[in-house]
């Protein structure tokens, strides 16, 4: 049999975070890249949203809890869960796939197929910036805070099921006098948090910037504007068709465009379901300063400090992913993070955004080949993609070169 030989040029489809880091781990196997996005560097859910690097709660969406939880939100119109109740049967198919897996059986057998890439996830973004990429990460703990002690029970619960799973996560318990004392902003209607330590956290927009730039002065190419009509197979490798543009040629393409995965990987063989759950967030001036991201769990709000302003994100909106921003659902989140924080004006609200999260039915990304081994597939990580994004890029360029499906990645074929 004749040796396999790795791709000479590689056409990535998606500026976001796994995109980039997939078209730099190429590069650093001394592959060519060109990357697509008809957009711009980070224009998805790559942009807005929360920017934590926290391995320690990258865990399945789908358990017991928040199947009772959704139930619940579906007759609450300020629910941070937001489904719309129209015709679609596509939505109503994958929500019923969801709750079967909202199992703890199902639980436990994903989150063991998550605790190896989450103990290496930010010794990924080391290795980033050992090879230049100079974007700042933010070593800090993360406070999820709490009004009552009776509303920390569900997370003190995670905690636990998490070491069981063995991944290493260290928390405390503290009371909300002390939280002040490390987090002034938080309200004195806050009774508890579980601080939860070695966690890290990134402004996305400038990560990303970053990191376009660090595979920009490797040699590689970014085509922002460039919208991809059809992927075409010839003698010569692939051809990347554009609406409105010329075509782009490589020897094989990474299909990473988030929620809109399914518009070109369905055609090789990607099955699974996959629907955008869009989040929200805008940003608010601070009295003080934030020295650490806050969650308040209950409330599904995340905030975190960008220079002198807070970036606010929550909502889980499972609506089409290029549907208009609705300004009902960044109300919803002012109305539930006001009472927990002291000193913010959420009048002078910026950055209002929306991003589509892509997130599978069974809770696992897709990442690795597809029916066609020449063409392969990198998203569907839910709310985890920031974390995920640098080892999922540097496991993909790792079994594109090589041929070889690294172990890490073989819970996520996106054949399954």
């Amino acid at each position: 049999m004749a040796e396999r030989s790795a791709p000479r040029r590689v056409v990535v489809v998606g500026a976001g975070m796994v995109g980039l880091a997939t078209a730099w781990h190429l590069q650093q196997r001394d592959i060519e890249v060109v990357v697509l996005d008809r957009s711009g560097v980070a224009a998805g859910s790559s942009w807005g949203n929360a920017g934590w690097i926290s391995p320690g709660l990258a865990i399945p969406l789908a358990e017991p809890s928040v199947l009772k939880y959704g139930l619940k939100s579906l007759l609450d119109k300020h629910s941070p869960l937001y489904v719309p109740f129209k015709f679609d049967p596509d939505l109503w198919r994958f929500l019923l796939g969801f709750a079967r897996h909202c199992t703890m059986g199902s639980w436990r057998r994903t989150m063991a197929d998550y605790v190896p890439v989450n103990r290496v996830a930010i010794e990924a973004y080391d290795e980033l910036a050992a090879g230049g990429v100079t974007g700042a990460t933010h070593e800090a703990p993360i406070m999820a805070a709490f009004a009552t002690v009776a509303k920390s029970a569900g997370l003190v619960r995670e905690v636990e099921l998490i070491h069981e799973a063995g991944l290493d996560l260290k928390t405390e318990v503290i009371d909300g006098n002390a939280l002040r004392a490390e987090v002034p902003i938080v309200s004195p209607d806050v009774e508890t948090a579980i601080k939860i330590s070695g966690q890290r956290y990134i402004n996305p927009g400038e990560y990303l910037d970053s990191l376009a730039t660090a595979v920009r002065d490797r040699g590689g190419e970014i085509n922002v504007g460039a919208s991809v009509r059809a992927l075409r197979q010839g003698p010569g490798g692939f051809t990347v068709e554009l609406f409105g543009g010329e075509p782009v040629r490589g020897d094989a393409v990474v299909i990473a465009t988030g929620s809109w995965m399914p518009e070109l990987a369905r055609q090789y063989g990607v099955k699974v379901r996959l629907r955008a759950g869009r989040g929200y967030s805008f940003s608010v001036p601070v009295d003080s300063p934030v020295p650490c991201p806050v969650y308040f769990p209950h409330e599904r709000v995340a905030c975190t400090p960008l220079g002198d302003r807070l970036r606010v994100a929550g909502t889980m909106e499972f609506r089409d992913v290029d549907a208009p921003l609705d300004l009902g659902r960044v109300e919803s989140i002012v109305r539930a993070a006001t009472p927990l924080l002291s000193g913010v004006d959420w009048n002078d609200r910026h950055d209002v955004w929306v991003g589509g999260r892509p997130v599978t039915v069974d809770g696992l990304p897709l990442i690795g080949a597809t029916r066609n081994p020449h063409v392969y597939v990198a998203g569907g990580h839910g709310m985890w993609g920031i974390t995920l994004g640098p080892i999922t890029g540097r496991l993909l360029a790792e079994q594109i070169a090589t041929g070889a499906v690294p172990a890490m990645l073989r819970p996520f074929d996106p054949l399954r």
